[in-house]
C-alpha cells in the first residue's frame, strides 16, 4: 500500500465530508457526529483542527470563504481541491482493495494468554461471549430500526461491524469448547505446567513459524 502524506484516517473522513460541501471545522464536527462516523472512525474533535490546517498544508483543501456574523468570531470555510479529491479517492480505494495487518489488542490477549491457567482462561473467554452476544444483540436491534429510515448504502459499516462480533462470539465458543472438552493440542501440557510449574517438553525452545507473506 503507498505510503501517504497524512496517514490519520480522520483525515479521510475530512476530506469525505467536504465532498459534500465546503464547511468550517465546527460544522465537519457536527456532519461527521450526525452521520455516525465516529462509529467506525477513531475522532478526536479536539485535533480536527490540526487536521484541517495539516490538510491545507499539503494542498488538499482550502479556504473556499470568511464568513463573519455580527459580534461572533470569524469562521473559516474550507473546500476540497482537485488534489485532495484525488488523494481521498486513491486512499480510499487502497484500504478497500489491499488488505493490511491489524493488530487488534484481543490478539494480543491471546498470544499471550499462556500465563493464565486453562481453567481462568476458560472463565474469562466465558465472560467476554456474553459481552459479544449482547453487543451483537444491541447492535442486530439498532441495524433494524435503521433500516426503517436509512438506504442499507448508509449502514454497511454497522453491518460489517456486526458480522465481525457474530464472527469472533462464534469462534470463541468454539475455541472455549475445545479447551473445555481437552481437544485443543497442548492443553495437557499448559494445564501440567500451570498445575505443577513443569514446563513440558513440547513447549521448550518452541519458535512461532513464519506467517509473514
Amino acid at each position: 500500500m503507498k505510503r501517504r502524506k497524512l496517514g490519520n484516517p480522520l483525515a479521510l473522513a475530512v476530506m469525505a465530508t467536504l465532498c459534500q460541501k465546503p464547511m468550517h471545522p465546527y460544522e465537519i464536527a457536527q456532519t461527521l457526529r450526525r452521520q455516525g462516523k465516529d462509529i467506525s472512525t477513531k475522532i478526536n474533535y479536539g485535533s480536527l483542527y490540526t487536521v484541517v490546517q495539516n490538510l491545507e498544508k499539503h494542498g488538499f483543501v482550502e479556504v473556499t470563504e470568511v464568513e463573519r456574523q455580527g459580534n461572533r468570531p470569524e469562521r473559516t470555510i474550507y473546500g476540497l481541491t482537485d488534489a485532495g479529491r484525488q488523494e481521498m479517492t486513491e486512499w480510499i480505494s487502497d484500504l478497500m482493495a489491499v488488505p493490511v495487518k491489524e493488530f487488534p489488542i484481543f490478539e494480543t490477549a491471546l498470544s499471550l494468554m499462556g500465563v493464565l491457567h486453562p481453567d481462568e482462561v476458560v472463565r474469562l473467554l466465558e465472560e467476554r461471549l456474553k459481552n459479544l452476544e449482547v453487543q451483537a444483540a444491541s447492535a442486530r436491534g439498532a441495524l433494524e430500526k435503521l433500516y426503517e429510515t436509512l438506504p442499507r448504502l448508509f449502514l454497511v459499516e454497522a453491518e460489517y461491524q456486526l458480522h465481525m462480533v457474530e464472527a469472533q462470539a462464534q469462534w470463541v465458543r468454539g475455541f472455549l469448547e475445545e479447551i473445555e472438552k481437552g481437544s485443543l493440542p497442548g492443553v495437557d501440557g499448559w494445564r501440567r505446567f500451570h498445575d505443577t510449574g513443569e514446563m513440558p517438553p513440547e513447549f521448550q525452545d518452541w519458535e512461532a513459524p513464519d506467517t509473514e507473506t
